[in-house]
């Protein structure tokens, strides 16, 4: 029998997560749950990188988190789901793995300097946030995972942790550690309801997969479309539009998805008529979600019981392959 794929995947608790999160890892998540042995993180340590001064929004954000797995359909029967400060065999490995990488492949690290520039830092970057792809690459090694669902600018972690594997096995002359895949999906990534290339929380510019129906009404009807659709008898641009691009990750009916292009292409057809059928789409998609929310929200202990649960499964995984990298390291005093 063929041996499962290991995913090593999860979310830094910073507040709920939204329909980005669901298109470029959440959906895959519960599709893979099944055919593979899956690891859910919920990375508070990474969370700290850049909200040290923000504890509090971080503790209260991993409950939150947590009911957006369950809702979206992450069955704690299937995958583990754990937090990442109760595991300490992360910490370790991670101070391991730093002595072989070098400050300036840090600094140079594409989807570091992008956040570094998004977030404002300036100078005065956190050591912890520059040091963050070992600590993810810390994560992935500890589980042997062998893929981790990533959007596409997050592919330059996954080689990171990557040039991490190959330079311990090299160093200490063994094969402790495993390369990981990337696992990009069909649409990696989506737009802002304010036309900017990324939905984020920070942009401000998400629906959350917690906004209620009056919310997420609120949000289509002030979305960003094609500034040059002035009037609805104007041909009207499909390609960045954000109502399309929604459409094409949650529409099921893609026949009337097409035909709505081809209108709006030609004219004839407002951006009121387009997001109101968006809205139904919305509202279809996030019902069942909001469903299975009501059903944990309520249950605070019961949630933190499956997170425990699920830690504590990590926990054994993780110091097992801790134990592999020190010895091969030969600080392996009293194992």
């Amino acid at each position: 029998m063929a041996k499962k794929e290991i995913i090593l995947t999860g979310d830094r608790p910073t507040g709920p997560l939204h329909l980005g999160h669901f298109v470029g890892s959440l959906r895959s998540r519960v599709e893979l749950q099944e055919s593979c042995d899956q690891y859910v993180m919920i990375a508070d340590m990474q969370a700290l990188t850049d909200h040290a001064k923000e504890a509090e929004k971080v503790r209260a954000s991993v409950f939150q988190v947590a009911l957006d797995y369950l809702a979206v359909g992450i069955d704690p029967a299937q995958s583990t789901l754990c937090i990442q400060s109760c595991i300490p065999a992360l910490s370790e490995l991670t101070m391991y793995y730093l002595n072989l990488v070098t400050w300036n492949r840090l600094k140079h690290n594409p989807t570091v300097k992008q956040e570094i520039v998004q977030k404002g830092f300036g100078e005065s970057v956190p050591a912890g946030f520059m040091t963050y792809p070992i600590s993810q690459a810390a994560d992935i090694t500890a589980f042997r995972a062998t893929l981790v669902p990533v959007g596409e600018d997050q592919k330059p972690m996954i080689e990171q942790t990557n040039e991490v594997v190959r330079a311990f096995n090299r160093t200490y002359k063994c094969d402790v550690l495993v390369e990981a895949k990337a696992l990009i999906p069909k649409i990696a990534r989506l737009p802002g309801i304010d036309g900017q290339a990324k939905m984020s929380k920070s942009l401000n510019n998400a629906i959350y997969l917690s906004d209620g129906p009056d919310k997420v009404a609120k949000k289509v009807k002030k979305m960003y479309t094609d500034p040059n659709h002035l009037r609805v008898e104007d041909p009207g641009k499909v390609e960045g539009n954000p109502v399309f691009s929604y459409l094409d990750a949650f529409g099921t009916d893609l026949e009337k998805i097409a035909e709505l292009k081809t209108h709006y292409e030609r004219g004839g057809l407002g951006d009121g008529t387009v997001k109101k059928y968006l809205l139904e789409v919305f509202l279809e998609f996030l019902e069942p979600i909001h469903k299975r929310r009501a059903n944990f929200e309520n249950d605070e202990a019961g949630v933190m019981e499956i997170l425990k649960k699920g830690t504590e499964k990590a926990n054994e995984t993780a110091s097992k392959t801790l134990s592999a990298v020190k010895r091969a390291i030969g600080v392996d005093y009293f194992l």
